[in-house]
């Protein structure tokens, strides 16, 4: 038996645990507890712009895996807990109800007709909150749910000035559908391209993208697709650019950045060596190496953007795939930076502040703790010692 027919077991198992999400994908609850509203900390209106299929057989999904060949739009309204921990998503298990006073709870779902009707609500919404927009692009294994309630704990936990934009593409939220999934990204490049453009029509000035996994892979092409048509900042308002454990042939990416061109604004790469769920794709793709394991920080920055190394900071699951969501510490520093609108933000990053963040990186880790950040100019490396 041969090395790799070896290892074919064990990642047959750990492909049963490499996604981004559980088996049960219920959003809303089959009824509504009443809790006092000193036991809620926010609520939350997420908009949502999606590629997937309205859910028929189970309508507490809202919407399911299937792919549709047009975008449907959305909002959520969520609610988070006051008991509820930095970087955690509280949820109940299964397909029990939530209880809004412990576990973040879908309160309401506003379906929009078409684009016009989404651009007018998402539109007054952002003049109301600031005038900045953050999209947030789930990966690989994800429900409709995972994706909201990903979004909700990141603009909570992070204090983001502006309005929550999830865009939905139609994963299967199966471990074994990682083919259909990379297929579906690929089919709703130009819906988010779309839904980019109608953000930017808007009195919108910032539009910051995170993304995430398989994610990641669908935003580069967009914003692909964006550089070929020459309006590759939209108009001057793209802001932060966040590509989180990027599931993206490192080849591929390189020709895509190409393609983009340098970019003018800050544009991060959130890396990990011992992403677990990356190894994994990287053994179906034959080996290759993905951005978001990729072991040469200087490599990717040659490019423009800044990659930080965040294998030496502490997950909050075992397959280590979402350290830029779920670790608090990192969470903070994801905050401050979001806070600061791009267009005023330094190339550099500010040694100081990110020192400060080390020493809570120490704390929170319990021993040594590092953040390498490389930058086209220059790396900084964090270390401190925790006790």
């Amino acid at each position: 038996m041969t090395v790799r027919s070896k290892i074919v077991p064990v990642l047959v198992f750990a492909l049963a645990l490499a996604g981004c999400a559980g088996p049960t994908h219920d959003l809303l609850n089959r009824t509504t507890a009443t809790v006092p509203a000193s036991a809620i900390a926010a609520k939350h209106e997420i908009f949502v712009a999606t590629t997937r299929q309205q859910a028929t057989k189970d309508p507490r999904q809202v919407f399911d895996g299937d792919r549709s060949l047009t975008t449907s739009y959305a909002r959520v309204d969520v609610t988070v807990p006051k008991v509820h921990k930095v970087g955690a998503i509280e949820r109940a298990k299964g397909s029990a109800d939530s209880n809004p006073a412990k576990q973040f709870t879908a309160t309401d779902v506003v379906h929009y007709a078409d684009a016009q009707q989404f651009a007018k609500a998402v539109g007054a919404d952002i003049a109301m909150r600031g005038d900045r927009a953050l999209v947030f692009v789930h990966g690989f294994n994800n429900g409709f749910d995972d994706g909201v309630f990903r979004l909700t704990q990141i603009a909570h936990d992070t204090n983001y000035p502006g309005t929550p934009v999830l865009f939905s593409w139609a994963s299967s939220a199966r471990t074994t559908g990682y083919i259909y999934d990379k297929d579906s990204s690929t089919a709703a490049r130009d819906d988010l391209e779309a839904t980019l453009r109608m953000l930017a029509k808007t009195k919108v000035k910032s539009i910051d993208i995170i993304a995430h996994s398989m994610g990641t892979w669908l935003t580069m092409e967009a914003l692909r697709q964006l550089a070929i048509t020459g309006d590759r900042d939209l108009g001057g308002k793209l802001g932060y650019v966040i590509l989180a454990s990027p599931d993206i042939d490192v080849d591929v990416f390189k020709k895509q950045m190409i393609r983009y061109g340098k970019p003018t604004k800050p544009f991060a790469i959130l890396l990990s060596g011992d992403d677990r769920a990356l190894k994994l794709s990287s053994f179906i793709s034959g080996d290759k190496p993905r951005v978001g394991d990729y072991g040469n920080a200087a490599d990717l920055a040659n490019y423009g953007v800044t990659v930080v190394d965040l294998t030496n900071t502490k997950g909050g699951d075992s397959l280590n795939h979402a350290k830029f969501a779920d670790n608090p510490i990192l969470v903070q520093l994801l905050g401050e930076h979001l806070r600061t609108p791009a267009g005023l933000a330094s190339d550099e990053p500010n040694a100081t502040q990110l020192n400060n963040i080390g020493q809570g990186l120490g704390q929170a880790v319990g021993s040594v703790a590092e953040v390498v950040i490389t930058t086209p100019f220059k790396v900084l490396t964090i270390a401190t010692g925790g006790g």
